[in-house]
């Protein structure tokens, strides 16, 4: 079997670099050293302070060095305490700034910054802060605190765009030396749309009704199509399942089993029902809060209860439940804000405008929850309070979206507020006993002065706050959310950080344009979605051009299409769709599929009911991975590795890797053999000629029709895999039995082998899970 072997990754290799001849390696680029004609505060000189200077002399006021601050205007201009004829900054004039004075000495006891911090400011930079000096030294608001506008929409050629999205990135294209690619063809197009916006692969069926359409509006049929798709809802859901570190488990160190799956239903029936974005975040914030709530409003507050809850004896009560409220405050500022919350737990934040008290005031509104730090036992059969029971008479009157499979009542953790209002203090170094000065509600006055007469003084108001038209992030950190997961790089590359320390913007009018679109369209996320996904942007082909390498070698300028490994659930769902294995059951309790044996008894703490892993059976084996069970201490292997999150804590971007390790999963895991065997038996069955079949099979896994060369080397493999299993007749009935889908007796000979082992080389080839 080892030369059958080499033969395997030889020509998984060969199909591979054959399928991307027209691509090539990525060279870096270029330093721009030209200065600009003017100085932008935003976008030239706060970057460098903020990575060079804030940390000593920014916000953190106990940090500050010298009593200088560089983060304000009124700091950076003021005379210095122990000689009023200096200041840092002059405007209009570096000779007698002392900044200037600083940064270019030769004296390193007097160079900033200093020589042990290990930072350095480059000639350029040290140009620009001159010049932005010498031009007046201007600050202005973070650019993210500024309340977006619309711009004008700008010329561009018409015979490319399709909508305003390609406006601002074909100006965007122009102005770097770029142009933008030709339209994708149609097989590669359709594959892309169905995997964004499903999950899934498009079936032959869909491909070849795709193909055979020429009519002007074929593409957008399709996109409407899938829209209102019932799998729609689960793609979407599964980003939001990440930033709500929804789990199946308590984590910790027992790590008992949790029951918050029907929150999970609800969010996918959010989706696929088009909830307005503000519904969406008014109900998991406040929805028990809502005068006259819902039994469904209340469930989709289990978005606060999704994080890690101890269940082991002798911890401090008060200590884990303050820990509780900390997980919800920086969840809220990450996930709705994009800022970094949880740097101001111990201290004001070192970059952004969040003091220690700010941090406290926020807290304040996810302390009123009455909880306990330690509730119940490992193996307690019910949710921790508050909480509220689901029976199988409402799921079948109100909650009808909820996939229930038993008559027993589900509990579900969800929001409430105490009767009573619990202070809440600044906890001195974060320390749950070291309390401070005591803080009402309230959120930083840079991003927009919270009011409690305006508002409220609860976390129905948090939300009206948050969709407050005066407030600059919520719109723009979700349009900036969902452009990622079609362009694989938000506009502003740091997903969850909006603050000082992030990444600047590359379309900033783009950005702004749809986030106030966004709003006027009242907040409609399927028709935010179809926009992108319609635009002349997205739908260009990812071949690249080696001149559009050298300028943007990252495609932040969007000249082309990503290239992108399709996520790791969608991994799994491909791979069981396209053998026709799959389990399309919407929502319900997570399974436990194949899996290795050992590991979680290896880190279990010895009690409880997942202790050991229990596999289950049938039709559950092949349900989508956003239903695979999520143990936080011990996640699925074969999805980590692929890089799925594991669920510990709020994540807005995940890890995005090439290993072997990778290889070997779809070389070795039993629900990718299982499927290749399922669709070889399947195909067999229509009895095809064997150029019909292999290209049938391509097209379900690749998505496109083979070229001649590609099903030539797929041919020979065959045949000679074919040869090798007549030779070793032993191996057939070892290979064919691999998984508990019943086997055809009548179909346990070579060729059957021998097109699994095709089909399995198929699943590994680098474009079956690349959505390109």
């Amino acid at each position: 079997m080892l030369k059958q072997f080499i033969r395997f990754l030889l020509l998984v290799g060969i199909l591979s670099v054959f399928a991307y001849s027209s691509w090539q390696c990525t060279t870096l680029q270029a330093d721009d050293t030209s200065l600009p004609d003017v100085v932008d505060y935003n976008y030239h000189i706060r970057p460098i302070l903020s990575d060079r200077c804030f940390k000593c002399h920014g916000p953190d006021a106990n940090k500050r060095e010298a009593h200088l601050r560089l983060d304000t205007p009124e700091g950076a201009y003021a005379a210095f305490k122990d000689n009023t004829k200096a200041h840092a900054i002059v405007p209009g004039n570096p000779e007698a700034s002392e900044v200037m004075a600083r940064i270019t000495s030769k004296d390193t006891s007097l160079r900033m910054p200093p020589m042990k911090s290990n930072l350095t400011l480059s000639p350029r930079e040290i140009e620009l802060i001159e010049k932005w000096i010498q031009q007046g030294a201007k600050y202005k608001p973070h650019w993210a605190f500024i309340v977006p506008k619309s711009p004008a929409i700008p010329d561009a050629d018409e015979s490319w765009v399709r909508n305003p999205i390609d406006h601002f990135t074909y100006v965007k294209m122009k102005e770097k030396g770029l142009s933008p690619s030709e339209e994708a063809d149609k097989e590669r197009l359709l594959k892309r749309v169905c995997f964004d916006l499903t999950g899934l692969p498009p079936s032959l069926e869909m491909q070849e009704r795709f193909l055979k359409d020429t009519s002007p509006n074929a593409y957008e049929k399709i996109v409407d199509e899938l829209l209102g798709n019932k799998h729609y809802g689960e793609k979407m859901a599964t980003y939001w399942l990440d930033v709500a570190r929804y789990a199946d488990s308590h984590g910790y160190q027992d790590d008992g089993l949790r029951t918050m799956w029907p929150w999970r239903d609800w969010v996918i029936h959010a989706f696929n029902s088009n909830y307005s974005y503000a519904k969406f975040l008014t109900w998991q914030l406040a929805g028990d809060l809502i005068p006259h709530a819902t039994k469904e409003m209340v469930l989709a507050t289990g978005f606060n209860r999704n994080h890690k809850i101890t269940q082991e004896g002798g911890v401090i009560d008060e200590e884990y439940r303050v820990e509780y409220v900390n997980d919800r405050t920086s969840t809220f500022g990450k996930a709705f804000l994009a800022l970094t919350f949880e740097c101001s737990k111990c201290h004001d934040h070192k970059y952004d405008p969040i003091s220690q008290k700010d941090y406290y005031s926020t807290f304040a509104f996810f302390n009123q929850v009455p909880e306990k730090g330690l509730f119940g036992t490992i193996d307690a059969s019910f949710a921790d309070p508050p909480n509220i029971k689901i029976t199988s008479q409402e799921v079948s009157s109100i909650l009808k979206f909820i996939n229930k499979r038993d008559t027993a009542a589900v509990e579900v953790m969800v929001m409430q507020d105490s009767t009573q209002w619990r202070p809440t203090y600044v906890l001195n170094r974060g320390n749950y006993d070291a309390h401070g000065e005591p803080v009402g509600v309230g959120i930083p006055k840079s991003i927009l002065p919270y009011s409690p007469q305006k508002y409220g003084k609860n976390r129905l108001g948090l939300a009206k706050w948050l969709l407050d038209d005066q407030n600059p992030l919520t719109s723009r950190v979700f349009v900036n959310r969902v452009w990622f997961q079609f362009f694989g790089r938000g506009i502003v590359k740091t997903l969850g950080d909006f603050g000082m320390q992030g990444e600047l913007p590359s379309h900033p009018e783009l950005l702004d344009w749809l986030a106030v679109d966004f709003k006027s369209h009242h907040w409609n996320i399927k028709r935010l979605v179809k926009q992108i996904v319609t635009s002349a942007t997205y739908r260009q082909s990812s071949v690249v051009k080696s001149e559009h390498l050298k300028v943007d070698p990252d495609n932040v300028y969007l000249s082309h299409a990503p290239r992108l490994r399709i996520p790791a659930e969608n991994v799994r769902d491909h791979v069981l769709a396209s053998s026709g294995l799959l389990n399309p059951e919407i929502g319900g309790p997570s399974v436990k599929p194949y899996q290795p044996k050992g590991i979680w008894e290896v880190a279990s703490s010895g009690r409880g009911s997942l202790m050991t892993y229990v596999q289950d059976h049938r039709k559950d084996l092949y349900r989508r991975g956003m239903y695979v069970f999520i143990k936080r201490t011990v996640p699925p292997p074969s999805m980590l590795i692929f890089d799925a999150s594991n669920r510990d804590q709020c994540e807005v971007q995940r890890g995005r890797t090439n290993t072997p390790l990778q290889a070997l999963v779809m070389m070795n895991d039993p629900h990718v053999s299982e499927s290749a065997r399922v669709l070889a038996e399947n195909m067999l069955k229509l009895k095809l000629p064997t150029d019909e079949l292999l290209s049938q099979v391509f097209r379900k896994i690749v998505c496109r029709t083979p070229q001649s060369k590609e099903l030539s080397i797929l041919k020979k493999y065959l045949e000679a895999e074919q040869n090798e299993f007549k030779k070793r007749p032993q191996k057939i009935k070892k290979l064919l039995q691999i998984g508990e889908y019943p086997v055809e007796p009548s179909l346990l000979n070579p060729f059957t082998a021998a097109l699994m082992q095709t089909i399995q080389m198929i699943y590994n080839m680098e474009e079956t899970l690349m959505r390109v």
